[in-house]
């Protein structure tokens, strides 16, 4: 349960710098010829080509991934007409959401203007200035007209979330309810408490959705909507009934669906026992909703709940929906946000809340059981899918419907841009997951009975990577499954303390392998009953694909079992680690992190080997760096010296490798640093290195944890290389999507000619 006190937010607002938003330039601005081009005289090119042609604005400068959020404070949050000034906070704040979940820019304004006439001026004539614009927090009736007819004037992308966001995730949420408890849109009988500009769009998108305007009942504090009533516009007036009703408690009698846009606590509780069975109650005022969410729950135990708050389930959020609406709108360069956009985000919103919930959403929620049903009707906030799963949808409607000026063809690429934004490059692992979902192969998990493990494995089956074979208790792995919401159908569960007569044929075969290593038949049998034995005999005597471990176990104890029981690849004298780094400048290799404690100058010439080809398994160039506290010689001490050394043997076994040292390892990676001090490195001109083969375990141990920690990067490993088949040992601790991501890279592994480790 997320508290909030009041010194806390005001402390969080008011410490230095003041607010929450700042302006950072995009280009170097440190020298006079910097300053020459951003400024006078060279700023004068783009404005002639921009003055030549209006469209190339968005080549020239930010407005293509620019919104402004825009508020005259008539109506903030639940405080009501508090003036522009009050509303900057909230302002402020949408602006650093926009940022956070679409990495969109944004300026707030806050105008000074209650006349609907001035405001529409004001906003119009900011126009040239923006991509996108947000309306927010303007009172009904005014923001109606508004809207409408600053829809027709402008020509981008213009939305007031108030209005739409509320309808769009709300809409989504209702969707999702009516087929949890299995009920029609067209048939259900819906009360509505506020006549605000949110309660208002959100029933025109139902009716969209299918509702039934006879079937609705509006209320708000002045008592029902009903056509004699003279002090309500064109659009409330839509919802106005002449059924004999003139109370909320007449209206709930049989109702399916509670909708509340108003105050608190409007809603007593012993109206709910009116409702139909499996009741549905969007309880939306914020910070207290119109019934307490603990009372609703004891009063009607088979209610669906939701609230506007984030600690309780089913939180209608409008983050849900305008980052990644206006994200989609900016991408085609929309002419305006319309109903097929705003449907497509629906329609988006209710089928992701379907799939299963990645490890990082359930972590960031202190949630493990997060799936599809009452208390999990739309996504979570924080889910990093959303804007994959929006913003395609919503720039797809937007050329379908005619008012996309650009249109997207490679929508896979559009996807990966969109991660791209948000700081976090999936290219690499996307591609190794849709190669993995060619042709899934099995999978043994030796921890088979861990929760990780089986989340992991119903995302595994589910998305079809792999054909999950778990070790485990069975009592034990059913109890866990249960207690989670987990489906394991289709995976294979292997309790083997029950299964004597494959641990002895294993053992047997363990024996033939290593008797003349000091292996006895009984020590064969009792090794058996370990997991990491059993399930790397399974993997050695083909009935298994790939072979994953490491979760509970350090590093060391669990590569044992594989080593002896499968043994290294041809030609290889030892394995070794590398980690992949995910960065926004693309992915890096780091190598050994795990396995080689201190190698001599020809052990780490076996490193490079296996790394560079690793390296090349997932689709990208080794460009290699040896690392050392040294830049070619400038410091003396042994392990420069083993770095050069090592360096010197790689490149006279493998003279085609793009590969360089001793040297730092920022002038590895600065290509700008290598051009100016190191001219003559191989790395100089081809952009740095991408691959770091350190001198030691230490210092690559300490170098990928510190970035996994905090260089806004992520790590994924480690990858084991140089074993006969695909043998992987997971990181201990491992969260959910790591061991995903890992079992993705040893099913293509296994892919390869002959299922050969890497």
């Amino acid at each position: 349960m997320l508290k909030i006190n009041k010194q806390e937010a005001l402390d969080y607002h008011s410490q230095s710098p003041a607010g929450k938003i700042e302006v950072i330039p995009t280009k170097p601005v440190s020298t006079q010829l910097d300053l020459a081009l951003a400024y006078s005289p060279g700023v004068a090119e783009p404005c002639k080509e921009i003055a030549a042609d209006k469209d190339a604005v968005y080549k020239y400068t930010a407005k293509g991934n620019l919104v402004a959020v825009i508020s005259n404070g008539t109506a903030v949050l639940g405080l009501g007409n508090i003036g522009p000034e009050a509303s900057k906070p909230v302002m402020e704040g949408k602006g650093v959401l926009f940022k956070k979940f679409a990495g969109i820019d944004c300026f707030d304004i806050e105008i000074d203007a209650t006349d609907p006439d001035e405001f529409i001026r004001i906003v119009k004539a900011l126009e040239p200035t923006f991509g996108g614009i947000n309306l927010e927090d303007i009172k009904a009736p005014e923001c109606f007209r508004i809207e409408t007819e600053l829809r027709d004037k402008v020509n981008i992308p213009l939305m007031h979330d108030d209005q739409h966001g509320t309808a769009i995730i709300s809409s989504a949420a209702l969707l999702n309810a009516l087929e949890v408890v299995g009920k029609k849109i067209e048939e259900v009988k819906v009360v509505v408490s506020g006549a605000g500009a949110a309660a208002i769009s959100c029933l025109r998108l139902y009716l969209e959705l299918g509702l039934r305007l006879e079937n609705i009942v509006v209320f708000d504090k002045d008592g029902i909507i009903h056509p004699g009533r003279t002090d309500l516009a064109s659009l409330q007036l839509q919802f106005a009934t002449s059924r004999p009703i003139t109370t909320l408690a007449e209206a709930l009698d049989g109702a399916d669906v509670f909708l509340g846009l108003s105050a608190a606590n409007v809603l007593p509780a012993e109206l709910l026992l009116k409702m139909a069975p499996n009741p549905i109650v969007f309880a939306l005022a914020n910070p207290d909703p119109e019934i307490a969410y603990e009372v609703a729950m004891a009063t009607r135990p088979d209610i669906i709940m939701a609230t506007g708050r984030s600690d309780h389930p089913n939180q209608v959020n409008n983050v849900l929906g305008f980052p990644y609406i206006f994200r989609g709108a900016l991408d085609v360069r929309a002419t305006g946000i319309n109903e097929a956009m705003k449907l497509a985000a629906v329609r988006a919103l209710s089928d992701l809340a379907k799939e299963p919930v990645p490890d990082m959403v359930n972590r960031a929620y202190g949630d493990n059981t997060l799936s599809f049903g009452r208390t999990y009707l739309i996504p979570k906030p924080l889910d990093p899918r959303l804007i994959t799963a929006i913003s395609p949808a919503v720039a797809k409607a937007a050329m379908e419907s005619g008012v996309a000026r650009v249109h997207i063809t490679d929508w896979p690429a559009y996807e990966d841009e969109l991660r791209s934004r948000l700081g976090v490059n999936q290219k690499l692992m996307n591609r190794i997951t849709n190669a993995a979902k060619s042709n899934p192969k099995r999978v043994v998990f030796a921890e088979g009975d861990t929760y990780k493990i089986l989340k992991a494995a119903q995302i595994l089956q589910d998305e079809g990577i792999a054909q999950p074979i778990l070790l485990g208790n069975r009592n034990k792995i059913a109890r866990l499954a249960a207690e989670n919401n987990l489906d394991l159908e289709g995976c294979e569960i292997i309790d083997i303390l029950h299964e004597e007569a494959k641990r002895e044929q294993y053992a047997e075969l363990l024996y033939e392998k290593r008797q003349r290593r000091g292996m006895t038949r009984y020590e064969g049998r009792r090794l058996l009953r370990e997991r990491n034995y059993y399930g790397s005999m399974m993997l050695e005597n083909g009935e298994a694909d790939a072979f994953i471990t490491g979760l509970s176990k350090d590093y060391g104890k669990s590569i044992i079992p594989s080593l002896q029981a499968i043994g290294v690849a041809e030609g290889v004298k030892r394995v070794a680690s590398m980690y992949i780094i995910q960065h926004k400048k693309g992915p890096y290799f780091f190598a050994d992190t795990t396995v080689n404690i201190d190698p001599t100058a020809e052990e780490m010439v076996d490193i490079i080997g296996l790394t560079a080809n690793a390296v090349r398994f997932f689709d990208t160039e080794p460009r290699v760096a040896v690392i050392s506290y040294s830049n070619f010689g400038s410091n003396p001490g042994e392990l420069p010296d083993k770095a050069r050394r090592a360096t010197e043997l790689a490149k006279q076994r493998y003279p085609e490798l793009i590969l360089d040292g001793e040297m730092q390892a920022n002038t590895a990676l600065n290509p700008e640093l290598l051009q100016e001090q190191y001219p003559f490195s191989e790395l100089a001109d081809k952009g740095g290195a991408n691959t770091l083969i350190f001198p030691n375990v230490i210092s690559g141990n300490i170098a990928y944890k510190v970035i996994q920690e905090i260089g806004g990067a992520e790590v994924i490993g480690p990858v084991l290389m140089g074993m006969r088949k695909p043998v992987h040992i997971l990181q201990l601790g491992a969260s959910v999507r790591e061991i995903v991501n890992m079992a993705a890279i040893a099913v293509v592994d296994a892919q390869k000619a002959g299922g050969k480790g890497l």
